[in-house]
């Protein structure tokens, strides 16, 4: 028998937010797209320029994000504490704070990614700590500490989210029986409400705001169920089981953010399970399954949505796994093909960019329904451990973590 192992550095989809910008896991819109425009579509032989390298930013499998050309990186540093820190775009260290004691098991990597909006840096710490700092200096503006108060529950790595904001508040993902979800506050870190408890423990993936018919929702990952929740005042909308359509070791352990699309909600887990699209009613108050893919089970790579395909990586085992595209509307698998093994995904300009977690090969690809056309590549020989944070694009530049450090790229045209 294989032992599966699942694990999310953070995330969720299409994020509905009114701030003008925000810094955040996976892009502006948690759905993998960055804005970025006038980018290669080609690079030199040996791959583009590096722009700059850091070193000792801490272990960490969460994405380095950029905020008013501050660079802002998590890390595992002084043994067993969560730090954040801050870099100028030339490198330098700005400032370095501690914000939360580490998760303490397998993995101990920093997870969380930061969230940045309004000078303010949202964090989840691997211990559970819910923390608000100033992202001029890393000063504390508050803390919660919402696993403990509400005796939340999590699978067996541990607590790996990414804060989710709405207009007034930041959510968590508690899981247990208390209730499933909170919200706090954004300024003074009040408790605004609390949500029913669904039951089952929370899951690896990072949550998403979406607005249907004037409605915002948050769309909410347990170990049992894909949740609705009325993003104003914590109600349930609706309770969707998915983990009864899975039959293989690794049951309920969802790791990648949603996509959303026109009232169609895509979720997918690795272990052999299948990826589902989820059609939302007209009063947002149910959801019915549209189809069922068998190929597409992404283990903590993230997906993209491209021209009426998805994009991402499949799962062979915990350490193989091939890349494909799916039909968004109909379900059928578009292409399945090998390249290396699994990893993660994001797009910018047209253009898709493919990390693969074993060798630390990136690929540089155009998107087509037909098969995986790869451009260019570049392979990351530096840092340790799995090549598992997810890349990101900031102002031309490409930031590519691997374990401590982080390598930057100049990939504009």
């Amino acid at each position: 028998m294989k032992r599966i192992y699942i694990f999310l550095f953070s995330a969720l989809v299409i994020t509905f937010c009114s701030c003008d910008k925000i810094s955040q896991w996976r892009g502006p819109a948690r759905d993998g797209i960055y804005p970025e425009k006038h980018l290669l579509k080609e690079w030199p032989a040996n791959g583009p320029a590096l722009q700059f390298k850091i070193e000792d930013i801490g272990k960490g499998l969460s994405q380095p994000v950029v905020y008013k050309n501050v660079i802002y990186i998590t890390g595992l540093k002084y043994d067993s504490l969560d730090v954040i820190s801050a870099f100028d775009t030339n490198g330098k260290l700005i400032w370095e704070k501690e914000y939360s004691l580490a998760w303490q098991r397998t993995y101990p990597e920093s997870r969380g990614t930061p969230t940045i909006e309004n000078n303010r840096i949202y964090l989840i710490g691997g211990s559970g700590d819910l923390v608000c700092m100033n992202a001029k200096n890393g000063n504390l503006i508050w803390k919660q500490q919402p696993h403990i108060d509400f005796d939340g529950k999590f699978k067996h790595w541990g607590i790996v989210e990414s804060v989710l904001l709405t207009d007034n508040a930041a959510l968590y993902v508690t899981g247990g029986e208390k209730t499933t979800v909170v919200a706090y506050h954004k300024k003074t870190g009040e408790l605004l409400w609390k949500s029913k408890s669904t039951g089952g423990e929370k899951s690896y993936a990072s949550s998403s705001l979406i607005e249907w018919k004037g409605k915002e929702i948050a769309l909410i990952q347990t170990s049992n169920d894909l949740i609705g929740i009325d993003a104003n005042n914590g109600d349930v909308l609706w309770i969707y089981n998915t983990i009864q359509y899975h039959t293989k070791k690794g049951k309920g352990e969802a790791a990648n953010t949603p996509l959303f699309y026109k009232g169609d909600i895509f979720i997918t887990y690795g272990n052999e399970q299948p990826a589902l699209l989820f059609s939302i009613a007209e009063d947002g108050k149910s959801i019915t399954l549209k189809w069922k893919n068998d190929v597409l089970d992404t283990h903590h790579g993230g997906l993209v949505l491209f021209d009426g395909a998805i994009y991402g990586s499949t799962m062979l085992d915990n350490t193989r796994g091939n890349w494909a595209s799916v039909n968004w509307e109909t379900g059928e698998t578009n292409w399945e093909e090998e390249w290396f093994t699994k990893g993660s995904i994001i797009s910018a300009d047209g253009m898709l960019y493919l990390y693969e977690e074993k060798s630390g090969n990136v690929a540089l690809v155009k998107p087509h329904a037909d098969s995986l056309k790869i451009i260019s590549t570049l392979k990351v020989n530096e840092g340790e451990g799995p090549h598992w944070a997810h890349p990101a694009i900031y102002n031309g530049l490409l930031y590519i973590r691997h374990g401590s450090v982080l390598l930057v790229y100049d990939i504009k045209a």
